[in-house]
Order: structure tokens, then C-alpha cells, then sequence
């Protein structure tokens, strides 16, 4: 599918491509960015191109259709060529890389870009170059479950190879327990168009633990740190929705010069090399693993609570690296910020969500974005793939933060209906 403009007058600033879905929750950021860098940006939408005409979106692309979607992006750089093509979300990683490959721009090999997306391969690079990271095995949704509970240790975490925001991963204590976890992700896996023949899973060791995030940037003098989250509430499963992060970093500081080793051994085993990347990992008496690492930075609005050097968004930051600009400092300002993302309760349909002046007026909260309408149908994890909001937090150190986030959630009221079933 294509929507090549027939005519793109120069204008002599910068030209950039964002790829990203119209759910993205960004855009705004990265435009406000390029605005303030006085780049011209161009969306390019992975949406049907009747659409795409109807809104008047410039460049319309199927991300699953890689090839097709390649030889329209070189259509349009043969146009008016592009200086950077930057994605917004992990669904369009493997596209930036195929395109800015073949476009001659700098970014990541494609190959990474895959390794990054397919938690198989990332596990599979990373064991074949000693980066701490779980014992696992891959297997066909075709297999007996019961086959499958008799080849793992526990606990154990069966997770898609896919699937991102935690969505279908599940802890299983025991055998019995396994065998519902993977009928229940194979649920979520065929109820999302793949075909069980072709479609394979995930199943690792559980590592205890804290759990931590990394956000990162990739130059050619290796991998410059940009913020280290806690992660206050445990991750212990059955489910691992995440709720809230903190910075900077409460942990020692030999601890996170650790945990930057081990994203950064993790990043070049899969072969990523440029730009930003997230880094889940856990810590524990052995040091930090690595659960995942994505070719992309933090997603939702989490980004919101980072600063660089006078004020600086991470948006800009990574469109100054990709436009190849002048960076400024890559350390992050401010003594305290966190951000909770809003869990979904229960499933049913969002009514209302209440008390949210109430909350905003707690100490320390700087904003509260409810992101779903009223009258959305919910769904929490294991099935469900967002949140309901996030709450801000910006204080004198990250303790403060965190105890804001938890007062302000306190007051909100969620009116969630449940959903009427039709009699058969």
C-alpha cells in the first residue's frame, strides 16, 4: 500500500520521518520536538491507505509488509530525500532498520532490529555471548502442554515471543500451573490472528529479584546512559504489570555501573549500535540479568519525567542524535521524578474515572493523563495491552516521588461496569 504525495516542495530545514501507529501516545512529544529543532516532519502511518487519504496523512504503510513498505519509503526519499527516519514505537523498529538501510542513513542492522523484537533470538545472541540472562526454551503451540511442563524447572515465566507492555507473560509454580498458563496465552496468541502452527513460545527460569529499567543512547563511543528507573513494587507474578518507576536510582552506585554493563554486553550481542534503547533487568544477590532489551526508547508518556541538560525532553534529544545534530549534556536534571502507570482493576467497560482533582491537588504531582475514553472496553493483564492513565511526579528525591504517586492513586475512583454477556 502506498500514498506518495505527488509533490513535496523544498523548504530547506531538515526533513524527518516518524513511523509510528495513530495509537501512539508521543506523537505529540516528538513534534513538538522537531518543531523546536525546526525540522520538518513527516508521519509515516501504519494505517490503510483509504484511511490515510481521509485524514490526509502523507505516507501510508503497512509495518507488516516490510517489503512493500521499503520500496514506498525509497519512492519518497527519491522525492525529496529524508535525513533521519525515526521510530516511535517497537512496532516499527524492523521497518526504520530495513529503510534506513537501504536508504543509506545510519541506524541499527536490520538483524538487530529483529533480535530486538523476537524474544527467542534475544535470549539465543545473549546466552551465545555470556550475558546473564535466564535458562529458556522455545517450543511450538502445537506441543502438549503437558509435554512442555515435564521439560521446565520452576517457577517459570511463559512468555510470547512477540507481545510487548507484559502483555501474556505468566509465572507457573508448578505443572498443573503451566499447562493453564499456556492455554491461556495461546488464547491471547490466536485470538490475535497467529496460526498455531506457526506460532512458537517462550519458557525461562523466573529470576528473583528487583526489577529495573534502563533507558540508553547507542553512539559510536558506545552506550551513554540517560536514566536508571526503580521499580518499587515487586514483580514476582503470577502477572507482571508495571506500575510504578522511579528516578534517579536508588540502588548503590556500583550497582548501577553493574546493571550498565550488562545492558550494553546485552545490546552488542544482539547487535544494536545505534540510537536509543530500554533495558529490563533484575538484580539480585548474583547481579543484574537481563530480561529484555528493546531498540527503542521508554514508551507510553513515561518519557515526560525526563529532562537533559537545560531542560531539555528525551524526544529531542534522541531526533538531535538521529538528525546527527549537536548533543548537549546526556545527564539527566532534577532530584526526584517518577511516573505511575494507571493499572486496569478489573475488565468491563470504564465508566468514569473519579477523583482526579482531588488527586492532582496531592503534593508533588505535577499532572494526571487519563488516556482512555469513557465507555472503552478494559482489559487487564494477562490479555489487556494498556493502562488506564499515567500520574507525574517530580520531588526533592525519588522516595518523595514514589510516596506522591501512591497518595495520588489512593484517591482515584474507577466506575468500571461489567460487560453484559449475550444470552444464546
Amino acid at each position: 500500500m502506498t500514498a506518495v504525495p505527488e509533490e513535496i516542495k523544498p523548504t530547506g530545514r531538515k526533513r524527518l520521518l516518524l513511523l509510528m501507529t495513530p495509537a501512539t501516545y508521543r506523537a505529540g512529544a516528538y513534534f513538538d520536538a522537531a518543531q523546536h529543532l525546526d525540522t520538518e516532519v513527516i508521519r509515516g502511518l501504519d494505517l490503510p491507505k483509504a484511511l490515510a487519504e481521509e485524514w490526509g496523512v502523507q505516507l501510508a504503510l503497512d509495518f507488516a509488509d516490510i517489503e512493500t513498505s521499503v520500496a514506498t519509503l525509497k519512492a519518497a526519499h527519491a522525492r525529496q530525500p529524508f535525513d533521519a527516519i525515526v521510530p516511535v514505537d517497537d512496532s516499527a523498529t524492523i521497518l526504520a532498520a530495513r529503510a534506513n538501510a537501504a536508504l543509506g542513513l545510519p541506524w541499527n542492522p536490520p538483524e538487530a532490529a529483529e533480535a530486538a523484537r523476537d524474544k527467542g533470538v534475544m535470549r539465543r545472541l545473549m546466552a551465545a555471548a555470556g550475558v546473564p540472562s535466564p535458562v529458556f526454551r522455545r517450543f511450538s503451540l502445537t506441543t502438549d502442554p503437558h509435554e512442555i511442563a515435564r521439560q521446565v524447572t520452576y517457577p517459570c515465566v511463559v512468555k510470547p515471543l512477540r507481545l510487548s507492555g507484559s502483555r501474556g507473560v505468566i509465572r507457573a509454580n508448578s505443572p498443573d500451573e503451566l499447562v493453564a498458563a499456556v492455554a491461556r496465552l495461546e488464547r491471547i496468541l490466536l485470538d490475535d490472528g497467529n496460526a498455531r502452527e506457526t506460532t512458537d513460545i517462550l519458557v525461562e527460569d523466573f529470576i528473583p529479584g528487583v526489577e529495573v529499567a534502563l533507558d540508553g543512547l547507542l553512539r559510536e563511543d558506545g552506550l551513554h546512559v540517560l536514566a536508571i528507573f526503580d521499580k518499587p513494587d515487586p514483580l514476582d507474578g503470577p502477572f507482571f504489570e508495571e506500575t510504578i518507576y522511579t528516578t534517579p536510582s536508588r540502588l548503590p552506585v556500583k550497582t548501577q555501573a553493574a546493571i550498565a554493563d550488562c545492558a550494553g554486553r546485552a545490546a552488542a550481542a544482539i547487535g544494536l549500535r545505534d540510537g536509543p534503547i530500554h533495558a529490563e533487568l533484575r538484580i539480585n544477590e548474583h547481579g543484574p540479568w537481563m530480561v529484555e532489551i528493546a531498540g527503542r526508547s521508554i514508551g507510553g508518556l513515561c518519557s515526560t519525567i525526563l529532562e537533559f541538560g537545560a531542560g531539555m525532553c528525551l524526544e529531542e534529544l534522541l531526533l538531535r542524535h538521529a538528525l546527527r545534530m549537536e548533543l548537549p549534556s546526556l545527564e539527566s536534571i532534577g532530584e526526584g521524578a517518577g511516573v505511575m502507570m494507571i493499572p486496569i482493576p478489573k475488565g468491563g467497560v470504564l465508566r468514569a474515572v473519579h477523583g482526579v482533582e482531588e488527586a492532582e491537588a496531592v503534593p508533588n504531582i505535577t499532572g494526571i493523563e487519563i488516556s482512555i475514553r469513557p465507555h472503552t472496553v478494559v482489559t487487564p493483564l494477562p490479555e489487556g495491552s494498556s493502562y488506564l492513565g499515567f500520574i507525574f511526579a517530580r520531588a526533592e528525591n525519588p522516595a518523595a516521588a514514589e510516596e506522591a504517586l501512591r497518595a495520588a492513586h489512593g484517591k482515584l475512583r474507577f466506575d468500571i461496569a461489567p460487560l453484559l454477556r449475550m444470552a444464546r
